[in-house]
């Protein structure tokens, strides 16, 4: 059996208004004001009779009057609460009007980025982050759609048959528009705190210096870092999890030089490294981790020459070495901090 005192189910819609059914709403206002009216008439009444016991001292059309006047006030306040449902449902109207333009946006960015031209697609991610700004209900399926794309299969070779020219700069567009959306934590158009899924794709290179990861997760999970930088350079690290594992560093930099860590995770689990650098130069750790526990080193370095450790602990019980370098030249490890080692045959070379 249906209540009859329950407010209709949340419309489906942007900013749609929830209101309550004209059928209950006007009977509840008309019995509200008339009850007010009428305590006003009889407190009117009996003052004016109170220093005339047994009598009143006013008239037939005076009574008419006030009885006029009351049933106006009645008339009134039901043709306020009409206006202002009419208000309402023509405020949702054009919201859900405004809606369906974002649809469209959306639509059209989408399409954009699958052109074949790489103009087109360059100009489909600007379409698709300025809807993101402007549509905070799905900002983060715009944000997902974009990282999807730096998922799909990338060619990095000219000579390879599936190499897209100019797919390059699409996909550091791509990676410079979040990057720039991640810097002001307090914006209203921020993304910080959303979730980044780049699983699986191939970086030559990107820019997030001076990004902002706190809350939410960064997933780089099972990534190709072939080439190029990948910079994350003076990026504040306070909470959430930046996830590295199994990624492939074969190539190029990761860069987190002066980078600061002052909660969260960046985690290296299963990460391979046979031949590029990760640089933690000049970072700041005081709280935190960053974990390479059972990643394989077969080359390559991962260095924290002139790193301040204050506080926070950095892992690699279970990693593998069998080449490549862990460099701690010049780093500053105060009392509270933590680097363990794990149970390596011996211990890396240059440490503190």
């Amino acid at each position: 059996m249906p209540r009859l005192f329950q407010r209709r189910p949340t419309p489906q819609g942007r900013h749609t208004p929830n209101l309550w059914p004209v059928w209950l709403v006007a009977p509840v206002a008309l019995i509200l004001v008339s009850l007010a009216a009428f305590g006003l008439y009889q407190g009117a009444d009996a003052l004016l009779t109170s220093h005339h016991t047994g009598k009143k001292p006013v008239d037939v059309q005076d009574i008419i009057k006030v009885t006029v006047t009351i049933l106006t006030l009645v008339g009134a306040v039901l043709a306020g609460l009409y206006a202002y449902r009419k208000q309402l449902l023509e405020e949702g109207a054009s919201h859900r009007a405004d809606a369906t333009q974002l649809a469209e946006r959306y639509a059209k960015a989408a399409e954009q980025l699958g052109h074949e031209q790489a103009a087109v697609r360059l100009a489909g991610v600007y379409s698709m982050a300025r809807l993101a700004d402007d549509w905070p209900e799905q900002r983060q399926v715009c944000i997902d759609v974009l990282c999807a794309y730096l998922r799909m299969p990338y060619e990095t070779d000219p000579t390879e048959p599936g190499f897209k020219q100019g797919e390059k700069e699409v996909r550091l567009t791509i990676i410079s528009t979040i990057r720039d959306r991640l810097q002001y934590p307090k914006s209203p158009t921020t993304w910080c705190g959303y979730k980044l899924d780049f699983t699986g794709a191939t970086f030559d290179g990107g820019d997030f210096s001076d990004a902002a990861f706190f809350g939410g997760m960064v997933d780089f999970g099972g990534a190709a870092f072939s080439g190029g930088a990948v910079n994350f350079g003076e990026a504040t690290f306070s909470s959430g999890l930046v996830n590295f594992r199994t990624a492939t560093f074969s190539g190029g930099t990761v860069y987190f030089g002066g980078a600061a860590f002052s909660g969260g995770m960046v985690d290296f689990f299963g990460a391979t490294f046979s031949g590029d650098t990760v640089y933690f130069g000049g970072a700041t750790f005081s709280s935190g981790r960053v974990y390479f526990g059972g990643a394989t080193f077969s080359g390559g370095r991962v260095y924290f020459g002139g790193a301040t450790f204050s506080g926070g602990t950095v892992d690699f019980g279970g990693a593998a070495f069998s080449g490549g370098t862990v460099d701690f030249t010049g780093v500053e490890v105060h009392a509270a901090a933590v680097i363990d080692w794990g149970p390596f045959p011996e211990i890396p070379p240059n440490h503190p």
